[in-house]
């Protein structure tokens, strides 16, 4: 059977639980990131539908190009 022991410091447990509570933030940023876009791309979908284009695409082609 092997056996694993590791040794730790005050400080590297210190430093490993920091960078463990950074991981959970950048991971909730994420997730919040890619649902504003989810949102962003309904609104356009939607927006999309009650102006009478076919596609996202081609509202956004129109609103590309200036009169």
């Amino acid at each position: 059977m092997n056996t694993r022991i590791t040794v730790k410091t005050k400080d590297e447990i210190t430093r490993i639980k920091a960078l463990q509570k950074e991981i959970e933030q950048l991971k909730k940023l994420l997730l919040k990131k890619d649902l504003d876009a989810l949102v962003l791309d309904s609104y356009l979908e939607v927006a999309a539908e009650d102006l009478g284009y076919k596609s996202v695409a081609e509202l956004k082609k129109k609103l590309r190009t200036k009169p």
